[in-house]
């Protein structure tokens, strides 16, 4: 069986109990602070800092949280191998920010751009937004946005996201939902002109997301290419990943005026403060107008009353 250990603090541990909160299971290992199950990957979070991800899927899902520890590296090998020939041609790409932060939306951003288009995106200080402060996404992102690339970014506020996770739907479907419609309108957008490939960082299994969008009434593209650390190989889902970013910060910024002082972004004990504060000043209704209410945070928010 594949495994892979990322090592993380607290705040990322945090995180990712919220993100798998639908899928942890009963038990809990001694010494961790959670276990759960995710399309068939185990994944322990010890009180260490090491998280141990077991199963076939157990190198992509760690991939999300950091540079893993691996006992497949073969497998590692086999997929940089077969790294799409279009990479480096016109293409498009789409990613998401905001799903392990407890308030503010989910965005997602898709991002087409020429090869020449995405040269001049490197040139601007485009690449993985895992990799660059706050502040420099800010800044290079307004100079990105006043470039001819053709993009889309799709937001999903609030209100929505706690009524439709009310009504049963999974982060996982949420995303493959508004990454489709963010691919769907920058193909809009380019009308008759050519293009060689979309590619998806992978959060998920393509059958999955799939799936997920056709739950939606839509009808999936069928000729999506699905990376795990996509934004280290292609421009585009680089940019689109700061542009993500950069939408997410723009709605932190909104909310942080409406309520009076600066949200905190993530999931840490800080932001445990803040829903005490929120609460105490505006009630528990308002927490769902800017945040991810079935985060474990409200609860502990609760507590500190």
């Amino acid at each position: 069986m594949a495994h892979a250990v990322v090592k993380v603090n607290q705040s990322i541990i945090q995180q990712m109990q919220n993100t798998y909160q639908s899928n942890i299971l009963p038990k809990t290992p001694p010494h961790a602070h959670f276990s759960a199950k995710v399309n068939g990957c185990t994944i322990t979070a010890y009180q260490s800092g090491k998280v141990v991800f077991q199963g076939n899927e157990a190198e992509k899902e760690a991939s999300r949280w950091g540079k893993a520890e691996t006992n497949d590296k073969k497998k590692k090998n086999k997929t940089n191998r077969s790294l799409p020939a279009f990479l480096n041609d016109s293409h498009m790409g789409s990613d998401e920010a905001g799903t392990g932060d407890y308030f503010g939306p989910i965005t997602v951003a898709c991002v087409f751009a020429t090869k020449k288009q995405q040269e001049l995106l490197r040139e601007l200080g485009v690449r993985d937004s895992k990799t660059l402060s706050d502040d420099t996404i800010r800044s290079v992102m307004k100079d990105v946005l006043l470039t001819d690339i053709v993009f889309s970014s799709v937001v999903l506020d609030n209100p929505r996201y706690n009524q439709l996770k009310s009504k049963g739907w999974s982060q996982v479907k949420m995303k493959a939902w508004m990454h489709h419609h963010a691919i769907q309108n920058v193909r809009k957008k380019l009308g008759n002109s050519s293009f060689e490939g979309t590619v998806v960082d992978q959060f998920c299994e393509p059958s999955t997301f799939h799936k997920a969008v056709r739950e939606t009434g839509e009808q999936s593209f069928d000729d999506l290419t699905f990376m795990t650390k996509a934004e280290s190989y292609s421009t585009p889902v680089a940019a689109a990943s700061m542009l993500a970013r950069y939408r997410f910060l723009q709605e932190i910024d909104r909310i942080s005026e409406k309520v009076g002082f600066s949200i905190q972004k993530g999931a840490s004990n800080i932001v445990d403060k803040q829903i005490a504060r929120l609460i105490k000043q505006k009630g528990t209704g308002y927490l769902d107008q800017i945040a991810k209410t079935h985060f474990a945070n409200t609860q502990k928010g609760k507590k500190l009353l």
